[in-house]
């Protein structure tokens, strides 16, 4: 076992001990997305900590394979009947719900589709639960609900105006279940992530959207040889000219999850938190670290800014760390970059699908 697989188990170790002090799951928890990216790692945190689990995946966009052999009940969010089902059919305790559309530029193409996905789905899976009388919620959201920062570090409380319909969509999920409290009862935490990096640190699942559009990752797919690689601006208000974003351990928001379910199951009011590690790195610092990692050489090419790209996002996760216990694991930028490429040197093409 390596050492960062020893540091995840222990982390993992200690959300259970708090999710859980009588050491007993009391209940089914769906995860809605599980097969994705960070829902995959999820799972296998949930595993880790004793609990029961339902994956409820569409694999549009999740692999089968990520989700090693967890039980899946294969469903599309847009359809209330199915969703229906699976509640009636399962003993479902608590709904952590990561499906979503992810990409910005095709959200600003194609608004409808993110609206029918992203937000009707997710009140359908809403209603569903509430139902059931299923009362706990925790809902994967996104820094970009911020848009355009006006302070850095960015707090929760930092206004709300995204720069796209993805954020847009984000945004409105988290007002509805503002709203699903006090009216049905469900209780909700929405965290909002920055920049998620890396993957499980003994490389069996990891990062694989089809195309893939985050940074870590297309820089290590193109030295495998699998496309080109732009650098977008080098003329922003920043130390070296280059974008600078918070990148955050999946495994770490993995943790965060757990952590959220056990303020909930302890009876903690809808709350949001920021998740980050409260520092950040330029595109250029990036390049540098994955150059140290892999050893490989590495010539972007520069290319003219992308309209709406802020200049710095950095998360103020400190909400986080004071309320839930957040403490990331592996908040070094070389670790996320290893832990990336242990997966994506081993899996070039991802998963098997």
């Amino acid at each position: 076992m390596t050492f960062g697989l020893i540091l995840a188990v222990q982390a993992t170790c200690r959300a259970l001990a708090v999710c859980h002090p009588k050491g007993y799951p009391p209940g089914v928890i769906l995860v809605v997305g599980g097969a994705g990216f960070i829902g995959s790692h999820m799972v296998r945190a949930l595993h880790q900590a004793g609990e029961d689990v339902l994956v409820l995946d569409n694999l549009e966009k999740g692999h089968l394979a990520a989700l090693r052999g967890a039980p899946l009940v294969k469903a599309d969010l847009r359809d209330r009947g199915a969703l229906d089902q699976v509640f009636s059919d399962h003993d479902i305790e608590a709904v952590l719900h990561f499906a979503a559309y992810i990409e910005v530029g095709e959200s600003v193409q194609n608004p409808a589709r993110y609206y029918e996905n992203n937000v009707l789905g997710s009140l359908n899976l809403a209603q569903a639960a509430v139902t059931a009388g299923v009362k706990q919620f925790v809902f994967s959201s996104t820094a970009a609900v911020y848009g355009e920062p006006v302070e850095v570090p960015i707090p929760e409380g930092h206004p709300k105006k995204p720069t796209n319909p993805y954020g847009n969509t984000k945004l409105a999920v988290e007002r509805m279940l503002r709203d699903f409290d006090p009216a049905y009862g469900l209780k909700s935490v929405c965290l909002r992530y920055f920049n998620a990096a890396g993957s499980d640190p003994d490389g069996t699942i990891g990062e694989d959207h089809r195309p893939e559009t985050h940074l870590i990752p297309r820089i290590l797919l193109h030295l495998l040889g699998q496309g080109d690689f732009k650098v977008f601006g080098n003329d922003y208000d920043t130390p070296d000219g280059t974008c600078v974003r918070d990148y955050v351990h999946v495994v770490d928001l993995a943790t965060a999850h757990l952590l959220a379910l056990r303020y909930l199951r302890d009876g903690g009011r809808s709350s949001v938190f920021n998740l980050g590690n409260g520092q950040g790195h330029s595109v250029n610092q990036v390049l540098e670290a994955v150059r140290i990692v892999t050893g490989l050489p590495l010539h972007p090419q520069v290319v003219p800014r992308r309209p709406g790209d802020p200049a710095r996002l950095v998360a103020s996760s400190d909400r986080a760390r004071s309320v839930l216990g957040w403490e990331p694991q592996f908040s070094g930028l070389e670790t996320m970059i290893a832990h990336a490429w242990a997966w994506t040197s081993q899996h070039p093409n991802g998963y098997p699908d």
